[in-house]
Parts: structure tokens; sequence; C-alpha cells
């Protein structure tokens, strides 16, 4: 059964969504307290961000243990009572599953520094070259060096990000058996599936140094390779004893690779996130921004939804900014909220949604460096700096892109704190809680989360918004309109994604507009979305 292809699936970043017990971090009981919430939602899944052991130097996507709950969210007994309470309201649990690397603080980690021990080859290790030179000239993910010397082992190990973050080495097959019972493990207790994190890079072909490049040098080393292909071919076999789900993270993918991993007949994931369409707004790497221009963005979505049967949506993550900001217009913010909202769950894919989108949260409004907690952007603060990069231009580069615009406590109120801790949070507030909360908006049927909820129901309620076909009807500088088509039923959706009006020459019944009116005559105002039949 492929109810992912019928559900909205909401991702929680558990540190930031609802603290329970006044610590200023948010927790696994703060989420059962909010279940009610995600179901008036139409909500069918949660997708969790890491909740297992870990010492957060990224945030729990460092991972010390795979079988125990990061104290700081709570106990064992709390993730299942989760599981249990989420199945009550009709709601699914899907775990993020980090397996390219661990934490250095994991147990494999730790023994594999003796070259003797079972555990010494679970990880990429490596000499130096003459004169202390690194193994080889790769480039990381958070703009640094990915070897560093151990001095207990007296070699170097690989890390692809952070250096607390080392590569699991699937070259040996005890690794993947590991794997494969981390899975059962979780499935036992009920989880439905997994979120994949950065899974296409799983298999390092050799450690040989490879042709410069301004980023990520070392990449045709690992990316997407007939390695990983078969690893995903192997854990889908335990995936399929209990009809789980997968969604992989992939990173650099095109289409042919997409339909490689996620074909039916592959046998490996479910459906795959692509970054095409989230890096129309940048130049090669995403610290380095270009103005958004529209028919880009479009063009690649359309190019998704041609060539891959099924797509996961999405515009808003724990890794990206805010969607308003950076797709839609701070001056008509409720109208653009709106507007993506549309785009987002009347596509042909199945609908992520992030926390806090359904309320149009923003990006943070930190002034300085120190008020962020995120690894990649300290780092990359650090190389413009070793680049002499003046100090406001490097903050410039930086407060746009940094992962912590999407990491601000979820907005519950207009309270000093949100209503998310008694405590001092973890991650500053926004300010702007007091104009953009929940509490506010529910009293609000013009509310974005109003709409989001209205949206929700149609979708449920119209089979064509959940399996119709998808037909590109225009994609210019302004509008973007294409049809959804089911049998005999038929849905025109047209966006202006602009401050000024546009015309869009489609007749029908309006369905739904996110402007007060009644009849469609063929002109869209800033901002609106139109839904016709």
């Amino acid at each position: 059964m492929e109810w992912w292809k019928d559900a909205i699936i909401y991702q929680i970043y558990p540190r930031s969504f609802q603290d329970s017990n006044g610590d200023g971090i948010g927790d696994i009981p703060g989420i059962i307290s909010r279940l009610d919430h995600l179901q008036e939602l139409g909500v069918g899944a949660i997708w969790l961000s890491p909740v297992y052991k870990s010492p957060n130097a990224d945030n729990g996507y460092d991972i010390s243990d795979y079988r125990e709950i990061n104290p700081e969210y709570g106990t064992m007994e709390d993730m299942e009572r989760l599981i249990a309470e989420a199945a009550r309201r009709g709601i699914r649990i899907i775990m993020d599953l980090v397996i390219n690397h661990t934490s250095t603080d994991h147990y494999w980690f730790r023994r594999s520094r003796d070259r003797t021990s079972e555990y010494a080859d679970y990880y990429y290790w490596a000499h130096g070259g003459p004169d202390g030179a690194l193994p080889n000239n790769w480039t990381g993910f958070f703009g640094e060096d990915c070897w560093e010397f151990d001095p207990e082992r007296c070699e170097y190990y690989l890390h692809l990000f952070a250096k607390s973050q080392a590569d699991l080495n699937y070259h040996n097959p005890a690794v993947l058996e590991e794997v494969k019972d981390i899975l059962r493990f979780w499935l036992d207790k009920g989880v439905a599936g997994f979120r994949c994190d950065v899974i296409n890079i799983l298999w390092k072909d050799s450690l040989d140094s490879s042709k410069k490049r301004l980023a990520l040098t070392g990449l045709d080393h690992y990316l997407s390779l007939e390695g990983t292909h078969e690893i995903l071919r192997q854990l889908r076999a335990v995936l399929d004893e209990y009809n789980a789900f997968t969604v992989g993270e992939t990173v650099f993918v095109t289409p042919q690779m997409a339909r490689d991993l996620c074909g039916p007949d592959r046998r490996e994931l479910d459906m795959v996130f692509s970054f095409q369409h989230m890096e129309c707004d940048q130049y090669f790497i995403k610290w380095f921004k270009r103005k958004f221009r529209p028919k880009v963005f479009f063009d690649c979505l359309i190019q998704w939804q041609k060539e891959l049967d099924w797509n996961a949506v999405y515009l808003e993550n724990h890794d990206q900014p805010r969607s308003i900001p950076r797709f839609g217009s701070r001056k008509y913010w409720k109208e653009s909220g709106k507007l993506l909202s549309v785009l987002a769950l009347t596509l042909r894919g199945t609908p992520f949604l992030y926390q806090g989108q359904e309320i149009g949260m923003m990006d943070f409004d930190f002034t300085r460096m120190r008020q962020l907690n995120d690894v990649e952007s300290k780092n990359v603060e650090r190389v413009l700096r070793r680049f002499h990069v003046p100090r406001r231009l490097r903050w410039s580069l930086i407060s746009r892109t940094s992962r912590d615009n999407a990491r601000t406590p979820f907005q519950w109120d207009g309270s000093a704190k949100a209503g998310f801790t008694t405590g001092r949070p973890w991650l500053g507030v926004n300010h702007n809680c007091r104009e953009i909360n929940l509490a506010d908006q529910e009293g609000d049927a013009d509310s974005i989360w109003s709409w989001y909820k209205d949206l929700a129901a149609l979708r449920r309620e119209r089979d064509v918004l959940r399996r119709g076909d998808f037909t590109p009807l225009e994609a210019g500088r302004q509008v973007f309109a294409y049809r959804r088509a089911l049998g005999e039923e038929q849905l025109t959706v047209a966006l202006n994604f602009s401050n000024r009006p546009a015309r869009a020459d489609y007749r029908g019944k309006l369905v739904r507009s996110n402007y007060p009116r009644r009849s469609f005559d063929g002109t869209l105002q800033p901002w609106e979305a139109v839904i016709l039949e």
C-alpha cells in the first residue's frame, strides 16, 4: 500500500518545536503535547529530525548511539509513547536515518582507533603524505578540509561533513549488517520508515586525489556510484519485510540519477529530495546568492514533474531559509505565503511541510554571528575570514543562507518566548512572533494557518490533486500555470509570482483563490493563486 502518495508529511526539528520542561530545548513530550495541532492540519506522517543520542556538534546529525534517545529530548519510553499517540491520531512516524557518518563519540569510532579491533575498518583511515600532507585533496561539505588526524591511531580519518562526523566505510560488510540491525530495531518499535540523510554518497570507490573544483573536490569518487545502489538494494530487502517507506536526501542529483534511485523496478528508495529548484537563486554554491527569477524556478519544477513519476514536493526544511522571503514577498507576506502553499499542495507528488511553514514563519532576525548555532555557518565564517572577506560582507552572505534561518523556535503565541519554552531558548526566538504566531491565526478565518487547513482538506477530498497527471500550461516571468487531470476531472492552477497584477487567460468555476472573490475574470492580483475547474 503506497500510503505515502496520499499523505502530507510534516517535518519536525525537535530542538525547536516545543519544550515541555523549561530547559529551552524542544523535546519528545513537547511534540506529543502538540499532536492535535498536526492532526487538525491533516498531517499523515511526521518526519522527525534525529532524536538519537548525540553530542550535538551538528544538532543530532552526529549520532553516538542509534538505539538510544538523546536525554535532552526524553527517554525511549517517551519515544514509544510518541509512536503510539501519533498512531492513535492516524499519524505515522518517519525517523531520520543518518548512515553516511557517525559521531566520533560513537563506540564504533572509539574502538576503531585500535588497529587490532574488530571495528578497525568501520571508517576510512589513511596515512598522510610527506611533510604533513593530507591523504588526498578532497574538500568537505561544511567548508573545511575533510581529513582529521587522530593522535591515538596516528592516522587521518575521512569526514565529508564536520570533523566530529566520521564517514563509515561500506567496503567492510560488517558496517552494512550493523545498519540493517538498526533498521529492524526501529521498525520493530512501529516506525513507518526513514528519511535517509545524504544517502547517495555512501560508497567511496577510492581515496585518490581528484581534479580541483571550486567546492567539493573529490565528488567524482562518491556521488551516486554503483556501490551505493547495491547498499540501498540490500537495505530495501530489510525494509520490505515491514512494508516500510523511504525518502532519500540526494545531493547533486539529476533526474536520471533520481530515476536510478527510486524507479519502482530498482527496489532502492520510494522517492528522493532533489535540490535543483532550491538552487535557482544561487551561483554554483548556496553562499553566493543571485536574484530569484520565477521562470527559472518554474522551468525546474516542470522538468522534475515531467521526468519523475513521483516527486517529494517541498519548499522548506531544516537546511534551507524560509520560503516566503526567498520565493515570495515580504510586502505581500500573507498572499505569497498562501500562494506557496497552493504550489506545495497541488503539484504531483508527496507534499512535505516544515514546522512553522503553516503559519508563515520568516527567516531569523539576528544581527551578528555570535547569535548563530549552526556549525556549517561557523565554518564558512572561518573560511571567509581566512580569505580576508570584510565582516559586513561575511554577515551578508551567511545571514541570507544560514541553516539557523529555519531553526528558530516555533511561534505558538505572541509572548516573548513564543510559547515555546518557559526557560531560555537554545536559539533566539524571532521578535516577529508578536505578529506571526499560531494563537492569533487560529481565530482568523483569513490566516495562513486557516488556508493551509482548508487546502489540505481539499487535497484529501479531490483524488485529482493526489493522483492526477501534471500538464504545464504556462511558465513566464510572473505566471506559473498547470493542469491536474484524473479521468474526466480536471483542475487548473494559476499562480502570480509578482507584486504586479498579471493576465491569466484560463476559464472555469473558481474552486479556491487566496483573494476574496467569487469568480475569476482572467486577471491575477499580486501573489494571487487560483484553482479552477
